[in-house]
């Protein structure tokens, strides 16, 4: 099978679906390439031991999901993080998947667009994302997100600059 055409892009059958503990030991074995590779998860073991993010029964219940596609494959997944009056979208497409151009991140993103409002209509959809990413910058874009506002935030490697993008109806740029 190979990568995905523009026309196909529209028909990729994906769903989202909970995320089981089969879904996380996989999640914990992707591997990114740099500069992306401070996505990568901890090992399974230590996620569960350090009861952090979806090795957390209670988090990954309410705001984590997995996406497969019409075999059943896992291709990505979506934190669903509930602020006051927003929904902050955190995500992932497998690493093999990245960067491919066609589409396919847009429309993994528009489908968690689409989560978002089913989940929490009346609320406004956000996500954070590094200021050097500028694939995913693009892809959200793309997708109809904004950017409004850059700021420093902490993270495991450090202090690093964030971009926060708001997602508008109707602001779809395609290229």
């Amino acid at each position: 099978m190979g990568s995905p055409t523009p026309a196909s892009i529209n028909r990729l059958p994906w769903s989202i679906v909970p995320l089981t503990d089969d879904h996380c030991k996989e999640l914990c074995t992707w591997q990114y390439p740099a500069p992306y590779e401070l996505y990568n998860w901890p090992s399974w073991d230590t996620m569960q031991q350090e009861q952090s993010e979806f090795a957390d029964l209670l988090i990954r219940a309410e705001q984590y999901r997995g996406v497969i596609d019409e075999e059943g494959t896992l291709t990505g997944f979506a934190q669903f993080f509930p602020i006051v009056g927003v929904t902050r979208i955190g995500l992932g497409l497998r690493p093999d998947l990245c960067g491919k151009g066609a589409g396919l991140g847009t429309q993994f993103v528009q489908l968690l667009i689409q989560e978002a409002q089913r989940r929490a209509p009346k609320q406004e959809i956000d996500l954070e994302v590094l200021v050097w990413n500028e694939r995913a910058i693009q892809t959200y874009q793309r997708a109809g997100f904004m950017l409004t506002d850059t700021y420093d935030k902490w993270t495991p490697t450090g202090v690093s600059a964030f971009h926060c993008m708001v997602y508008r109806s109707g602001n779809q740029a395609y290229s």
